[in-house]
């Protein structure tokens, strides 16, 4: 049966949008585009289409990734993307699907951002195993900012609210600009030469990501990571992420959660120790109250209260037991004696030379039995066979040929012949006499009855 060459829509579209999928430049690609007919939609996705100055291609940008973005799309606006294009199956249209958008005013910053996180990341920089840990309750606090800033203010109140015996010292530095990032540099060096601080806190209040970039700095980066100095990184808000964050020990959201990081609050740590101290009382009583009633105990024990009688009844004890001690000894010595007596006599009757006179009588006993028996067999075996030797006599062939009898063979077959049925005249035959045999021919035959 001739098979239907035509198929459904659904399997061409099916079969087109695999074929989408499995192109590996498609599932990553980057654009540069400007967004026409913008649609947000009421559960949060985004519709829009990318064009330039010949071709546009619909595009859709989900909620899940379009929450991060840091600005509004809006209609014309130029925009840096980064997604993947498939066909979607109900319209058969191939789509672009969102994952990544920037405006393209930036989009040279972020590319250098991307560039930079891949190399550190492949060296090492990032890796977990690498961080150090925060001293629980650092007494030395180094602030690494602008001294202008709400985030130096927020930084100081927080820890002074928390816990105030720490003392902090503020490293002014430039948080923006072309000189901010050595500016950063150097301050965490030099921390790090002084050596007078247990943690160190980095960071700057929100921005762009142009202001926030002296943070996102290959030199600023290193300098992090050969801190011997704890560092917790506060850049920006709770959605900035910058190069600092991942080197640093820590990430925190804001430069307040940095500082909350940084110390415990002194009253969470006044309530602890008033626990343990109410622990440490508690337990040290019992154990004196414990120690006590044992001290009650030996004074009111016999030992205490008539030490003397104590003395002799223990000299009593040490006569009777040095008497069982004697008693012991003596039998134990008799024991042992009674032994070493057993062995001697063992080891006499067990002597070599005795068990050896021993072995050899029995030997020659055994011989003679041997003797005997062989003679026995040997008679009774040579009496059997002269029996037998005389059977076979009487009954062997040739005793009957001794008598005047004789045999006869067919020469072709050797067969021994019985009846005259087996010959026919001119036959071979060979008879065998007591003392030799005749090669004879059949000349004729003569049945006779039985």
């Amino acid at each position: 049966m001739q098979q239907d060459p035509y198929i459904s829509i659904t399997e061409l579209t099916r079969y087109i949008k695999r074929k989408f999928d499995m192109d590996g430049k498609l599932q990553d690609i980057w654009l540069r585009g400007e967004l026409s007919n913008v649609k947000h939609h009421s559960r949060g996705h985004m519709y829009f289409t990318v064009k330039d100055q010949n071709s546009r291609i619909n595009s859709v940008m989900f909620a899940g990734n379009n929450r991060f973005l840091k600005f509004r799309p809006e209609e014309g606006m130029k925009v840096l993307i980064r997604g993947e294009v498939s066909v979607y199956e109900p319209h058969g249209q191939y789509q672009l699907y969102v994952k990544e958008m920037q405006p393209d005013g930036i989009g040279n910053l972020f590319l250098a951002f991307e560039e930079l996180k891949k190399k550190l990341e492949k060296e090492g920089l990032f890796a977990p195993e690498r961080k150090k840990k925060i001293p629980a309750t650092p007494k030395r606090i180094g602030v690494i900012t602008s001294p202008t800033g709400a985030a130096v203010r927020d930084v100081l109140t927080t820890i002074k609210r928390r816990f105030p015996i720490a003392k902090v010292t503020v490293m002014p530095v430039l948080v923006q600009g072309p000189n901010a990032a050595s500016s950063i540099s150097r301050a965490i060096d030099f921390a790090n030469e002084q050596g007078n601080w247990d943690i160190l806190i980095v960071g700057r209040g929100g921005g762009s990501i142009e202001e926030l970039w002296a943070f996102n700095e290959e030199i600023v980066a290193r300098s992090i990571f050969h801190s011997i100095i704890p560092i917790i990184s506060a850049v920006g808000h709770e959605t900035d992420f910058t190069i600092a964050d991942f080197v640093a020990d820590i990430r925190a959201a804001t430069p307040t959660a940095a500082a909350e990081i940084a110390v415990p609050h002194i009253e969470e740590l006044q309530e602890r120790v008033t626990q343990r101290q109410l622990r440490l009382t508690r337990a040290i009583t019992e154990h004196v109250k414990r120690l006590r009633n044992l001290l009650d105990n030996h004074q009111k024990s016999y030992a205490f209260r008539y030490p003397l009688q104590l003395v002799k009844q223990k000299e009593q004890d040490l006569d009777r037991t040095m008497e069982r001690l004697q008693k012991t000894r003596s039998r134990t010595f008799d024991r042992k004696a009674e032994q070493i007596d057993q062995l001697i006599s063992r080891l006499e009757r067990n002597h070599p030379e005795r068990r050896f006179n021993l072995s050899k009588d029995k030997h020659q006993v055994l011989v003679r039995m041997l003797k005997k028996e062989m003679r026995n067999i040997l008679d009774h075996n040579s009496s059997d066979f002269q029996n037998k030797i005389g059977k076979l006599n009487a009954l062997s062939p040739l005793s009957i040929m001794e008598r005047g009898y004789s045999l006869a063979y067919d020469q072709g077959t050797e067969n021994l012949i019985k009846s005259v049925k087996q010959v026919q005249p001119g036959d071979q035959v060979t008879v065998r006499l007591k003392d030799g045999k005749l090669d004879c021919q059949v000349w004729g035959l003569e049945e006779s009855e039985k």
